[in-house]
């Protein structure tokens, strides 16, 4: 017996894949109390609405979220609790401008949230909010994975020690803390005995996994450890800052055959003057050297980045500038996105650039990637790779979608290819690229 026998949950999680995680936690603490997961929300007893707060346009997502989940409220009898970083962010202002919720819980107190949420069936109002550094639970005895299990999410590290002057994350989720190997290894075990094929591994910053717990860098120890679990095909890398990318990775990358040639490696600008000012430890010699190391050791490896554009510092020749240096590197895959004054932050007191300035350099940034990009994909045509289904194509017979190993799911794009035989979400098939198309693939089954 739990203390949420038969109670029903809907959960809404925002915001990115480490966000998910901690959705994926929340679902399965509250299983193990004999809560009931539904994906109707009229059916719910509780909403749980796990909220971003990144930048604004993730606030005003989670708020008209909020708004939704309370006229069901209107209704019937159901509670509705806000959880993740907007609710952190802003738990002042949420009981005082939105009475209607039931309860605030932080990303510290996801453990309590089984308490909490028999709590507020029972009439109370709780605001649980702890210290960003609280010690993070180590053991995750079950969670209810949200993609499908055949590929999940790994989140190996809880928050942030780099303290960009335009981000909010630290003062939500507090320092950065890895969780121990032997949690992490446990909990991946787990996932394989469930039908898990590919590992993805996220954290504010993976690249730093360790440093806090056992002194120094173990990223590239925990990917060995991992690619030994047998049912795991793939593990891929997320959220590497180029500043803590080391010789020992890579050369783990180049060598481990389970561990994608593939990293994702948020650069934010080319400019020194432009990453100093955002208090990043990089540099534009330092990035072009770490792309070149990586080029030069990983036979095949595809890079991924992020831009900010319209950081308060940005002259038009820093934008000139990385556009140049856009074109000269050539990023296999590039996410770019407009700077956002957020209260709180250094940069927010900065000079700003208009809004319109900012879209129209990220606009610009995204025109000339796709042109990249559409360039980059012709490399495939020709090759046979090991494609992992993720399901057929609707209304299209014997049509079928899939990734291979230079695609991300949700962020990259995908290989369609048709095939005879049913496929089953998870299985892997050779696929011969007969055609690229901007960020697609197109293939044949060999």
């Amino acid at each position: 017996m739990g203390i949420l026998d038969e109670k029903k949950i809907a959960l809404i999680s925002l915001g990115c894949d480490k966000n998910l995680a901690d959705s994926e936690v929340m679902l399965g603490i509250l299983s193990e109390e004999g809560a009931i997961t539904t994906v109707d929300e009229e059916l719910a007893d509780i909403i749980i609405i796990n909220t971003c707060g990144f930048i604004a346009d993730a606030t005003d997502e989670s708020v008209q979220t909020v708004f939704r989940a309370l006229e069901y409220k209107k209704e019937r009898n159901v509670a509705v609790i806000v959880a993740g970083c907007a609710a952190a962010r802003y738990r002042e202002k949420i009981f005082e401008e939105i009475p209607d919720i039931d309860a605030i819980v932080a990303p510290t107190d996801i453990a309590d949230l089984p308490k909490i949420a028999a709590d507020v069936l029972k009439g109370q109002k709780i605001c649980a909010v702890s210290d960003p550094d609280t010690s993070i639970p180590e053991e995750i005895l079950e969670k209810r994975v949200l993609t499908g299990e055949s590929y999940a999410y790994l989140k190996i590290a809880e928050g942030c020690d780099n303290r960009c002057t335009y981000c909010t994350i630290p003062s939500l989720r507090g320092k950065y803390r890895s969780r121990s190997e032997d949690a992490l290894l446990r909990e991946a075990n787990a996932l394989a005995a469930n039908g898990t094929k590919e590992i993805i591994l996220v954290a504010q910053d993976t690249s730093l996994y360790g440093t806090d717990i056992y002194g120094k860098q173990t990223l590239h120890r925990l990917l060995q450890n991992l690619s030994q679990i047998e049912g795991i095909r793939w593990i891929r890398l997320l959220y590497c800052y180029p500043e803590h990318i080391y010789s020992e990775l890579i050369q783990e990358m180049a060598t481990n055959e389970k561990v994608c040639k593939y990293i994702d490696m948020p650069i934010q600008h080319s400019e020194t003057s432009v990453l100093e000012a955002m208090g990043r430890h990089s540099s534009k010699e330092s990035v072009i050297s770490v792309i070149e190391n990586l080029r030069s050791r990983v036979k095949g490896i595809i890079i991924r980045t992020t831009i900010m554009t319209g950081f308060p510092t940005e002259s038009k020749t820093d934008f000139q500038n990385l556009l140049a240096f856009l074109k000269e590197v050539r990023f296999d895959k590039l996410g770019a996105f407009s700077y956002s004054q957020e209260e709180g932050t250094k940069a927010a007191e900065m000079p700003q650039l208009s809004e319109k300035t900012r879209e129209t350099r990220k606009n610009r940034v995204m025109e000339l990637q796709a042109a990249i990009s559409q360039e980059e994909q012709k490399k495939f045509v020709g090759g046979v790779y090991d494609c992992f289904v993720g399901g057929a194509v609707p209304y299209e017979k014997n049509m079928y979608f899939g990734r291979i190993y230079a695609d991300a799911p949700d962020v990259d794009g995908v290989t369609y290819f048709s095939a005879k035989q049913k496929l089953s979400s998870g299985d892997f098939v050779k696929v011969r690229i007969t055609n690229s198309l901007e960020y697609d693939l197109e293939g044949e089954i060999i």
